[in-house]
């Protein structure tokens, strides 16, 4: 049987971890390694920098570059989610009506409407 360690690619991302730009370069770099991490090293990796990395509980390897893409397009929804919020409440500050605010964040006006505590 063939001896194989991910401490390398666990090693990396600790190291990278902090810094979205570099660990996105290592991954790039290093992709075919990263796709196929041992389960033990993932829940390393995740234990240590809390990024976030999810997989099937039966997934002996985990694709670390499609986890942290998933990741990332996640953190990106929620970000838009919030600015939408932010902008619904800024508007409704300044007096326009749920509709025309509903239609300027493109949420559903029950939506909005729930964001500003309104009755529906």
């Amino acid at each position: 049987m063939k001896f194989q360690s991910s401490l390398r690619e666990v090693m990396l991302f600790i190291k990278y971890s902090k810094d979205k730009e570099n660990l996105s370069r290592v991954l790039a770099v290093n992709e075919k390694r990263f796709r196929e991490v041992e389960r033990r090293a993932a829940d390393v990796i995740e234990a240590i920098t809390n990024s976030g990395i999810k997989y099937d509980d039966e997934d002996e390897v985990v694709n670390v570059c499609q986890a942290i893409q998933e990741m990332r397009k996640e953190e990106r929804q929620i970000g838009e989610l919030n600015k939408a919020k932010e902008a619904a409440g800024k508007l409704h500050e300044m007096g326009l009506d749920t509709e025309k605010i509903a239609q300027a964040v493109g949420y559903a006006v029950e939506t909005v409407k729930g964001w500003l505590g309104l009755e529906s």
